[in-house]
């Protein structure tokens, strides 16, 4: 059998090394958010990438108990009380593309578009309105656009500035931003929600569009461990009850079919 291949970690007797830097080094000097963008990315961030990636972070961490992932963990922890993982698991499986996903697929619109207006020679509201004509022909969402809950999400505008603040405000961020001026003209106020102002953001930062997908993932079981904790803490097992409506059959004679 041949041996696992890795560039992420490795250790000794009495060493242990991610990315090349020893962890007491790292422990000692640098911080979570710091360590994230080093597996994922294999240097150490800039004190502006940090920043952007730590507020990210802070971002998807929570929503509320009725968040898909959320209410997912704890329907789990009201049930099993002897596992914390497996509520935290729980919760994790409930993320997937309309919950948490956008960002990634948000991340690959904005290079699909990015790419088609350097092909054609594009300006960017162009490639950007073609990209809505195209979902309204398909009657398919726009990632990264729009809210259940909010008109205005509070947290793009925040992301954005940040960026801007440190220089690393990039084509993704401007995109992004033609994409919702288009979306607004083409078909109505839509405004750029946490997913896709992450994604602008992450792909201005030079991640994977899956990281998209992977830091909600990250931000979010922080969120999920003080769910469960609370479920714990506060509640009676077995407390969750969901309402159910029956519309089958009526009772039925097995004799008579």
């Amino acid at each position: 059998m041949e041996p696992w291949r890795t560039a992420i970690a490795t250790s000794d007797e009495t060493h242990i090394w991610i990315r090349g830097f020893d962890v007491t080094a790292l422990m000692a000097r640098c911080g979570f958010t710091d360590t994230i963008f080093l597996l994922h990315q294999g240097r150490l961030p800039k004190a502006g990438e940090r920043r952007l990636l730590d507020a990210i972070l802070v971002a998807v961490a929570d929503h509320g108990a009725g968040a898909p992932s959320c209410a997912t963990a704890r329907l789990a922890a009201s049930g099993n009380r002897q596992s914390l993982s497996a509520a935290i698991a729980a919760g994790i499986l409930a993320i997937g593309d309309e919950h948490g996903g956008a960002g990634s697929t948000c991340m690959e619109l904005i290079a699909a578009g990015l790419e088609r207006a350097e092909h054609e020679g594009l300006p960017l509201e162009a490639a950007a309105r073609r990209d809505v004509d195209e979902a309204r022909a398909a009657r398919r969402r726009l990632p990264g656009m729009g809210h259940r809950t909010h008109s205005t999400d509070p947290r793009t505008a925040v992301l954005f500035g940040m960026a801007a603040e440190s220089g690393l405000a990039g084509k993704g961020i401007a995109y992004m931003q033609a994409l919702e001026r288009a979306a607004q003209e083409a078909i109505k106020p839509l405004p750029i929600n946490i997913d896709g102002a992450l994604a602008a953001v992450l792909y201005d930062l030079g991640f994977p569009p899956a990281f998209g997908k992977l830091v909600f993932i990250i931000g979010r079981v922080a969120g999920l461990t003080a769910e469960v904790a609370e479920e714990y803490a506060r509640e009676k097992a077995m407390r969750i009850r969901i309402p159910v409506v029956y519309d089958g059959e009526p009772p039925r004679d097995l004799e008579k079919g």
